[in-house]
Protein backbone atom coordinates (compact mmCIF):
# COMPACT_ATOMS: atom_id res chain seq x y z
CA UNK A 1 0.00 0.00 0.00
CA UNK A 2 1.28 3.46 -0.78
CA UNK A 3 1.09 6.04 1.98
CA UNK A 4 -0.30 9.41 0.91
CA UNK A 5 -0.63 12.39 3.23
CA UNK A 6 0.34 15.90 4.11
CA UNK A 7 4.07 16.28 4.63
CA UNK A 8 5.64 17.12 7.97
CA UNK A 9 6.34 20.70 8.90
CA UNK A 10 9.53 20.25 10.93
CA UNK A 11 13.14 20.35 9.79
CA UNK A 12 14.93 17.00 9.51
CA UNK A 13 17.74 18.24 11.76
CA UNK A 14 15.38 18.52 14.71
CA UNK A 15 14.41 14.89 14.36
CA UNK A 16 18.07 13.89 14.42
CA UNK A 17 18.99 15.92 17.51
CA UNK A 18 20.41 14.09 20.51
CA UNK A 19 18.27 13.95 23.61
CA UNK A 20 19.10 13.54 27.27
CA UNK A 21 17.14 11.49 29.78
CA UNK A 22 16.58 14.53 31.98
CA UNK A 23 15.09 16.50 29.08
CA UNK A 24 12.48 13.82 28.52
CA UNK A 25 11.75 13.06 32.16
CA UNK A 26 11.54 16.69 33.30
CA UNK A 27 8.90 17.37 30.66
CA UNK A 28 6.96 14.19 31.30
CA UNK A 29 7.08 14.68 35.07
CA UNK A 30 5.11 17.87 34.41
CA UNK A 31 2.41 15.64 32.91
CA UNK A 32 2.39 13.50 36.05
CA UNK A 33 1.93 16.61 38.19
CA UNK A 34 -1.21 17.43 36.25
CA UNK A 35 -2.89 14.38 37.76
CA UNK A 36 -2.28 14.77 41.50
CA UNK A 37 -2.98 18.43 42.18
CA UNK A 38 0.60 19.46 42.85
CA UNK A 39 1.83 22.83 41.69
CA UNK A 40 3.39 22.83 38.23
CA UNK A 41 7.14 22.43 38.59
CA UNK A 42 7.01 20.68 41.97
CA UNK A 43 9.24 17.79 40.88
CA UNK A 44 11.73 20.20 39.30
CA UNK A 45 12.01 22.34 42.42
CA UNK A 46 12.23 19.25 44.64
CA UNK A 47 15.09 18.04 42.46
CA UNK A 48 17.04 21.29 42.85
CA UNK A 49 16.50 21.39 46.61
CA UNK A 50 17.41 17.74 47.11
CA UNK A 51 20.54 17.89 44.98
CA UNK A 52 21.82 20.90 46.95
CA UNK A 53 21.22 19.17 50.27
CA UNK A 54 22.91 16.00 49.01
CA UNK A 55 26.00 17.82 47.78
CA UNK A 56 26.35 19.77 51.02
CA UNK A 57 25.92 16.52 52.99
CA UNK A 58 28.83 14.95 51.13
CA UNK A 59 26.81 12.39 49.18
CA UNK A 60 28.86 10.73 46.43
CA UNK A 61 28.41 11.71 42.78
CA UNK A 62 27.06 8.24 41.99
CA UNK A 63 24.40 8.48 44.70
CA UNK A 64 23.51 12.03 43.65
CA UNK A 65 22.88 10.71 40.15
CA UNK A 66 20.37 8.22 41.57
CA UNK A 67 18.78 10.94 43.71
CA UNK A 68 18.41 13.24 40.69
CA UNK A 69 16.21 10.79 38.80
CA UNK A 70 14.38 9.64 41.92
CA UNK A 71 13.26 13.21 42.58
CA UNK A 72 12.13 13.81 39.01
CA UNK A 73 10.23 10.52 38.96
CA UNK A 74 8.98 10.38 42.55
CA UNK A 75 5.30 10.89 41.66
CA UNK A 76 5.25 8.60 38.65
CA UNK A 77 3.29 5.90 40.51
CA UNK A 78 0.07 7.85 39.95
CA UNK A 79 -2.06 6.17 42.64
CA UNK A 80 -4.52 7.74 45.05
CA UNK A 81 -3.00 5.75 47.92
CA UNK A 82 0.45 7.25 48.45
CA UNK A 83 1.94 3.99 49.70
CA UNK A 84 0.85 2.22 46.52
CA UNK A 85 2.12 5.14 44.46
CA UNK A 86 5.57 4.89 46.02
CA UNK A 87 5.81 1.15 45.44
CA UNK A 88 4.51 1.34 41.90
CA UNK A 89 6.69 4.35 41.18
CA UNK A 90 9.74 2.45 42.38
CA UNK A 91 8.91 -0.40 40.04
CA UNK A 92 8.64 1.96 37.07
CA UNK A 93 11.93 3.63 38.00
CA UNK A 94 13.52 0.17 37.95
CA UNK A 95 12.06 -0.52 34.50
CA UNK A 96 13.64 2.69 33.27
CA UNK A 97 17.04 1.40 34.31
CA UNK A 98 17.66 4.04 36.97
CA UNK A 99 19.15 1.51 39.38
CA UNK A 100 18.25 0.12 42.78
CA UNK A 101 19.20 3.25 44.76
CA UNK A 102 16.79 5.45 42.80
CA UNK A 103 14.01 2.87 42.98
CA UNK A 104 14.41 2.42 46.74
CA UNK A 105 14.39 6.18 47.27
CA UNK A 106 10.99 6.38 45.57
CA UNK A 107 9.60 3.32 47.37
CA UNK A 108 10.53 4.72 50.79
CA UNK A 109 9.73 8.36 50.14
CA UNK A 110 6.89 8.52 52.68
CA UNK A 111 8.69 6.78 55.55
CA UNK A 112 9.33 9.01 58.60
CA UNK A 113 12.37 9.22 60.86
CA UNK A 114 10.29 8.24 63.91
CA UNK A 115 8.64 5.24 62.20
CA UNK A 116 5.25 6.90 61.75
CA UNK A 117 5.39 6.84 57.95
CA UNK A 118 4.31 4.24 55.42
CA UNK A 119 4.07 1.76 53.87
CA UNK A 120 6.46 -0.20 56.12
CA UNK A 121 6.88 2.06 59.19
CA UNK A 122 10.66 1.78 59.11
CA UNK A 123 12.59 4.34 61.13
CA UNK A 124 15.88 6.18 61.47
CA UNK A 125 18.92 5.02 59.55
CA UNK A 126 16.98 2.01 58.26
CA UNK A 127 15.34 4.40 55.80
CA UNK A 128 17.57 4.69 52.70
CA UNK A 129 19.52 7.94 52.88
CA UNK A 130 18.38 9.10 49.45
CA UNK A 131 14.75 8.63 50.53
CA UNK A 132 15.42 10.79 53.60
CA UNK A 133 16.86 13.56 51.44
CA UNK A 134 14.05 13.29 48.90
CA UNK A 135 11.44 13.52 51.67
CA UNK A 136 12.96 16.75 52.97
CA UNK A 137 13.24 18.19 49.47
CA UNK A 138 9.65 17.50 48.44
CA UNK A 139 8.24 18.79 51.71
CA UNK A 140 10.31 21.96 51.56
CA UNK A 141 8.61 22.75 48.27
CA UNK A 142 5.16 21.75 49.50
CA UNK A 143 5.58 23.70 52.75
CA UNK A 144 6.55 26.85 50.87
CA UNK A 145 2.91 27.60 50.12
CA UNK A 146 2.91 30.42 47.60
CA UNK A 147 6.68 29.78 47.43
CA UNK A 148 7.35 31.25 50.87
CA UNK A 149 10.67 29.74 52.01
CA UNK A 150 10.34 31.14 55.54
CA UNK A 151 7.26 29.02 56.23
CA UNK A 152 8.96 25.94 54.78
CA UNK A 153 12.10 26.36 56.88
CA UNK A 154 10.09 26.93 60.06
CA UNK A 155 7.99 23.81 59.45
CA UNK A 156 11.04 21.74 58.59
CA UNK A 157 12.64 22.68 61.91
CA UNK A 158 9.48 21.78 63.82
CA UNK A 159 9.36 18.29 62.28
CA UNK A 160 13.06 17.55 62.65
CA UNK A 161 13.49 14.26 64.49
CA UNK A 162 9.89 13.20 63.90
CA UNK A 163 9.35 13.12 60.15
CA UNK A 164 12.84 14.08 59.07
CA UNK A 165 16.45 13.05 59.70
CA UNK A 166 17.73 15.77 62.11
CA UNK A 167 21.25 15.75 60.65
CA UNK A 168 19.94 16.34 57.14
CA UNK A 169 17.60 19.03 58.43
CA UNK A 170 20.66 20.83 59.85
CA UNK A 171 22.24 20.71 56.39
CA UNK A 172 19.13 22.24 54.80
CA UNK A 173 18.91 24.96 57.46
CA UNK A 174 22.58 25.80 56.97
CA UNK A 175 22.09 26.16 53.21
CA UNK A 176 19.11 28.42 53.85
CA UNK A 177 21.09 30.69 56.19
CA UNK A 178 23.81 30.99 53.55
CA UNK A 179 21.18 31.72 50.86
CA UNK A 180 22.27 28.68 48.84
CA UNK A 181 19.06 26.64 48.95
CA UNK A 182 16.29 28.44 47.09
CA UNK A 183 17.89 29.67 43.86
CA UNK A 184 15.48 29.05 40.93
CA UNK A 185 12.85 27.75 43.38
CA UNK A 186 11.20 31.04 44.34
CA UNK A 187 7.88 32.43 43.17
CA UNK A 188 9.70 34.99 41.03
CA UNK A 189 11.48 32.24 39.07
CA UNK A 190 9.84 31.08 35.85
CA UNK A 191 9.12 27.44 35.07
CA UNK A 192 11.68 27.56 32.26
CA UNK A 193 14.35 28.96 34.58
CA UNK A 194 13.75 26.15 37.03
CA UNK A 195 13.69 23.50 34.32
CA UNK A 196 16.93 24.76 32.78
CA UNK A 197 18.61 24.73 36.19
CA UNK A 198 17.56 21.09 36.58
CA UNK A 199 18.83 20.18 33.11
CA UNK A 200 22.17 21.82 33.93
CA UNK A 201 22.53 19.42 36.88
CA UNK A 202 21.91 16.33 34.75
CA UNK A 203 24.56 13.78 35.78
CA UNK A 204 24.15 11.99 32.44
CA UNK A 205 24.02 15.02 30.16
CA UNK A 206 27.08 13.81 28.27
CA UNK A 207 25.35 10.48 27.57
CA UNK A 208 22.45 11.04 25.14
CA UNK A 209 19.75 8.40 25.05
CA UNK A 210 19.86 5.73 22.39
CA UNK A 211 16.74 4.69 20.51
CA UNK A 212 15.95 1.73 22.77
CA UNK A 213 16.20 3.90 25.89
CA UNK A 214 13.83 6.47 24.41
CA UNK A 215 11.37 3.69 23.63
CA UNK A 216 11.63 2.45 27.22
CA UNK A 217 10.85 5.92 28.60
CA UNK A 218 7.84 6.27 26.29
CA UNK A 219 6.55 2.85 27.33
CA UNK A 220 6.93 3.69 31.02
CA UNK A 221 4.92 6.88 30.66
CA UNK A 222 2.27 5.07 28.63
CA UNK A 223 1.91 2.81 31.66
CA UNK A 224 1.45 5.87 33.89
CA UNK A 225 -1.26 7.26 31.60
CA UNK A 226 -3.09 3.95 31.37
CA UNK A 227 -3.08 3.57 35.16
CA UNK A 228 -5.14 6.76 35.47
CA UNK A 229 -8.40 4.82 35.09
CA UNK A 230 -9.46 1.18 35.19
CA UNK A 231 -11.12 1.79 31.83
CA UNK A 232 -7.88 2.76 30.10
CA UNK A 233 -5.81 -0.23 31.19
CA UNK A 234 -3.27 -0.91 28.41
CA UNK A 235 -5.07 1.50 26.06
CA UNK A 236 -1.92 3.40 25.06
CA UNK A 237 0.12 0.24 24.54
CA UNK A 238 -2.74 -1.33 22.60
CA UNK A 239 -3.10 1.70 20.33
CA UNK A 240 0.67 1.76 19.81
CA UNK A 241 0.70 -1.90 18.73
CA UNK A 242 -2.14 -1.29 16.27
CA UNK A 243 -0.56 1.90 14.95
CA UNK A 244 2.79 0.22 14.41
CA UNK A 245 1.09 -2.60 12.51
CA UNK A 246 -0.75 -0.11 10.30
CA UNK A 247 2.43 1.86 9.62
CA UNK A 248 4.34 -1.27 8.64
CA UNK A 249 1.54 -2.44 6.34
CA UNK A 250 1.54 0.97 4.65
CA UNK A 251 5.25 0.62 3.95
CA UNK A 252 6.51 3.48 6.09
CA UNK A 253 10.26 3.67 6.63
CA UNK A 254 11.51 2.18 9.93
CA UNK A 255 12.21 5.61 11.47
CA UNK A 256 8.64 6.73 10.68
CA UNK A 257 7.24 3.50 12.12
CA UNK A 258 9.18 4.20 15.31
CA UNK A 259 7.83 7.77 15.43
CA UNK A 260 4.28 6.42 15.10
CA UNK A 261 4.97 3.92 17.90
CA UNK A 262 6.21 6.62 20.28
CA UNK A 263 3.48 9.12 19.44
CA UNK A 264 0.83 6.44 19.99
CA UNK A 265 2.32 5.51 23.36
CA UNK A 266 2.15 9.15 24.46
CA UNK A 267 -1.02 10.32 22.69
CA UNK A 268 -3.13 10.52 25.86
CA UNK A 269 -0.62 12.25 28.16
CA UNK A 270 -2.99 15.20 28.37
CA UNK A 271 -5.64 12.99 29.99
CA UNK A 272 -3.59 13.04 33.18
CA UNK A 273 -5.10 16.49 33.75
CA UNK A 274 -8.68 15.18 33.66
CA UNK A 275 -10.48 14.24 36.85
CA UNK A 276 -11.46 10.60 37.22
CA UNK A 277 -14.95 11.85 38.03
CA UNK A 278 -15.17 12.69 34.33
CA UNK A 279 -13.14 9.81 32.91
CA UNK A 280 -15.08 7.19 34.89
CA UNK A 281 -18.52 8.80 34.61
CA UNK A 282 -21.21 6.27 33.68
CA UNK A 283 -23.78 8.79 32.49
CA UNK A 284 -23.78 11.35 29.69
CA UNK A 285 -21.13 14.07 29.94
CA UNK A 286 -22.23 17.67 30.32
CA UNK A 287 -21.17 20.33 27.83
CA UNK A 288 -18.61 21.61 30.35
CA UNK A 289 -17.22 18.10 30.85
CA UNK A 290 -16.87 17.61 27.10
CA UNK A 291 -14.86 20.82 26.91
CA UNK A 292 -12.48 19.40 29.50
CA UNK A 293 -12.14 16.14 27.56
CA UNK A 294 -11.46 17.99 24.31
CA UNK A 295 -8.52 19.84 25.85
CA UNK A 296 -6.38 16.74 26.32
CA UNK A 297 -4.84 16.48 22.82
CA UNK A 298 -3.63 20.07 23.05
CA UNK A 299 -2.13 19.39 26.48
CA UNK A 300 -0.39 16.32 25.11
CA UNK A 301 1.21 18.46 22.43
CA UNK A 302 2.18 21.17 24.91
CA UNK A 303 3.91 18.66 27.17
CA UNK A 304 5.82 16.94 24.38
CA UNK A 305 6.91 20.19 22.74
CA UNK A 306 9.05 20.88 25.80
CA UNK A 307 11.36 18.17 24.44
CA UNK A 308 13.08 19.60 21.36
CA UNK A 309 13.57 16.39 19.36
CA UNK A 310 10.00 15.28 20.23
CA UNK A 311 8.35 18.05 18.21
CA UNK A 312 7.24 15.67 15.47
CA UNK A 313 5.92 13.29 18.08
CA UNK A 314 4.09 16.22 19.70
CA UNK A 315 2.35 17.07 16.43
CA UNK A 316 1.26 13.52 15.66
CA UNK A 317 0.18 12.72 19.22
CA UNK A 318 -1.75 15.98 19.47
CA UNK A 319 -3.74 15.28 16.31
CA UNK A 320 -5.17 11.88 17.18
CA UNK A 321 -8.74 13.23 17.48
CA UNK A 322 -8.66 15.26 14.26
CA UNK A 323 -10.83 14.06 11.35
CA UNK A 324 -10.35 14.39 7.59
CA UNK A 325 -13.52 16.47 7.19
CA UNK A 326 -12.59 18.99 9.89
CA UNK A 327 -15.08 17.69 12.45
CA UNK A 328 -12.40 16.58 14.92
CA UNK A 329 -10.66 18.45 17.73
CA UNK A 330 -8.92 20.46 19.08
CA UNK A 331 -8.05 22.42 15.90
CA UNK A 332 -10.59 21.13 13.32
CA UNK A 333 -7.85 20.24 10.87
CA UNK A 334 -8.77 18.76 7.48
CA UNK A 335 -7.25 16.13 5.19
CA UNK A 336 -4.72 18.50 3.65
CA UNK A 337 -3.34 19.29 7.13
CA UNK A 338 -2.99 15.75 8.45
CA UNK A 339 0.12 13.61 7.95
CA UNK A 340 -0.07 9.88 7.37
CA UNK A 341 1.32 9.39 10.88
CA UNK A 342 -1.55 11.38 12.41
CA UNK A 343 -4.09 9.49 10.30
CA UNK A 344 -2.66 6.16 11.42
CA UNK A 345 -2.98 6.95 15.12
CA UNK A 346 -6.50 8.32 14.65
CA UNK A 347 -7.60 4.97 13.19
CA UNK A 348 -5.76 2.92 15.82
CA UNK A 349 -7.25 5.03 18.62
CA UNK A 350 -10.81 4.63 17.32
CA UNK A 351 -10.47 0.84 17.05
CA UNK A 352 -8.81 0.62 20.46
CA UNK A 353 -11.44 2.76 22.15
CA UNK A 354 -14.36 0.88 20.57
CA UNK A 355 -12.97 -2.52 21.52
CA UNK A 356 -12.32 -1.59 25.17
CA UNK A 357 -14.75 -1.38 28.07
CA UNK A 358 -15.87 2.12 28.96
CA UNK A 359 -17.82 3.34 32.02
CA UNK A 360 -20.98 3.66 29.93
CA UNK A 361 -20.69 0.45 27.82
CA UNK A 362 -18.86 -2.83 27.37
CA UNK A 363 -16.21 -3.15 24.69
CA UNK A 364 -17.59 -3.81 21.22
CA UNK A 365 -16.91 -6.98 19.25
CA UNK A 366 -15.14 -7.04 15.91
CA UNK A 367 -18.48 -7.53 14.21
CA UNK A 368 -19.86 -4.41 15.88
CA UNK A 369 -16.77 -2.32 15.11
CA UNK A 370 -16.49 -3.16 11.41
CA UNK A 371 -19.63 -1.29 10.24
CA UNK A 372 -18.61 1.70 12.35
CA UNK A 373 -15.23 1.81 10.63
CA UNK A 374 -17.02 1.45 7.30
CA UNK A 375 -19.17 4.50 8.05
CA UNK A 376 -16.14 6.55 9.09
CA UNK A 377 -13.95 5.46 6.17
CA UNK A 378 -13.40 8.36 3.78
CA UNK A 379 -15.23 11.28 5.34
CA UNK A 380 -13.55 11.10 8.74
CA UNK A 381 -10.85 8.40 8.82
CA UNK A 382 -8.30 7.47 6.18
CA UNK A 383 -9.53 4.49 4.13
CA UNK A 384 -6.02 3.16 3.44
CA UNK A 385 -5.23 3.23 7.16
CA UNK A 386 -8.42 1.30 7.94
CA UNK A 387 -7.52 -1.22 5.25
CA UNK A 388 -4.02 -1.59 6.71
CA UNK A 389 -5.50 -2.06 10.20
CA UNK A 390 -7.78 -4.86 9.05
CA UNK A 391 -4.91 -6.57 7.24
CA UNK A 392 -2.90 -6.37 10.47
CA UNK A 393 -5.77 -7.88 12.47
CA UNK A 394 -6.18 -10.67 9.93
CA UNK A 395 -2.48 -11.52 9.91
CA UNK A 396 -1.46 -10.98 13.54
CA UNK A 397 -4.62 -10.98 15.67
CA UNK A 398 -6.98 -13.46 14.01
CA UNK A 399 -8.55 -14.12 17.42
CA UNK A 400 -10.14 -10.65 17.14
CA UNK A 401 -11.95 -11.59 13.94
CA UNK A 402 -15.27 -13.45 14.05
CA UNK A 403 -15.38 -15.84 11.06
CA UNK A 404 -19.16 -15.61 10.95
CA UNK A 405 -19.00 -11.84 10.67
CA UNK A 406 -16.57 -12.09 7.76
CA UNK A 407 -18.64 -14.71 5.96
CA UNK A 408 -20.12 -12.08 3.66
CA UNK A 409 -16.67 -10.90 2.61
CA UNK A 410 -16.61 -7.59 4.48
CA UNK A 411 -12.99 -8.06 5.55
CA UNK A 412 -12.00 -9.36 2.13
CA UNK A 413 -13.49 -6.24 0.56
CA UNK A 414 -11.22 -4.07 2.70
CA UNK A 415 -8.14 -6.27 2.39
CA UNK A 416 -8.25 -6.98 -1.34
Amino acid sequence: MAATSATFRWDEKEREGSISLSEVISALSFAVELTDGTVSGHALRSCLLGMRIAEEAGISAEERSSLYYALLLKDIGNEEMVGLRCDRGGNIVSKLGMGDHAAEAVRNLEEHWDGSGYPNHIRGAAIPRLARIAAIAQHLDMFSIGRNPEIAIETLGEWSGSWFDPDLVKVALSLDREDKLWTNCRATDSHEQTRQAVLDLDPRRSQPLDEEQIDRVCEAFAEVVDAKSNFTFRHSMGVAELARGIAQNLGLAPDRVRLVWRAALLHDLGKLSISNKILDKRTKLTVAEWKVIRRHPGLTRKILEQIGPFREIAIVAGEHHEKLDGSGYPNHLTACDLSIESRIIAVADVYGALSEDRPYREGLSYGEILPILNSLSGPKLDRECIQALLVYLRDYRPQDIDPEVDADGQLSRYCA
